[in-house]
């Protein structure tokens, strides 16, 4: 098992790693839309998607994965009303065939997110 550092993704806040790699897989811890300085991004629900979906491609790709070798994804919203515009971005960073995916709707997120997606990545067998 190897421990996932990387720059291009917001430290954890708190005492957890960025990801794991294990055999063939990528596990990466839930992203929020923290972005380089650790500052949330709240200009617009869309904005912190997409912030998000960064956070998430980047710690994949520390870990050999990426985007494209999505396998599985939890979603975690704070409100379920926001599913049809978080799928319209969803949709355009995520490329088809899409993961196996859950959303769940919580109380609440860390550092007063709206939305927190956590993933595993193939290691494409070619890397």
């Amino acid at each position: 098992m190897n421990v996932i550092t990387t720059p291009t993704a917001p430290l954890p806040v708190g005492p957890y790693s960025q990801g794991m790699v294990s055999a063939s897989l990528v596990w990466t811890s839930g992203q929020i839309g923290l972005d380089q300085t650790g500052t949330l991004v709240t200009t617009t629900f869309e904005d912190e998607v997409t912030q998000v979906i960064l956070n998430l491609k980047a710690v994949l790709e520390a870990g050999g994965s990426g985007l494209p070798y999505l396998i599985k994804t939890t979603v975690y919203l704070t409100d379920l009303s926001l599913f049809d515009r978080f799928n319209r971005i969803y949709e355009t960073m995520v490329t088809h065939p899409y993961p196996a995916r859950t959303t769940i709707q919580v109380s609440g997120l860390p550092k007063g997110a709206t939305i927190e997606i956590e993933g595993i990545g193939l290691i494409p067998q070619s890397h």
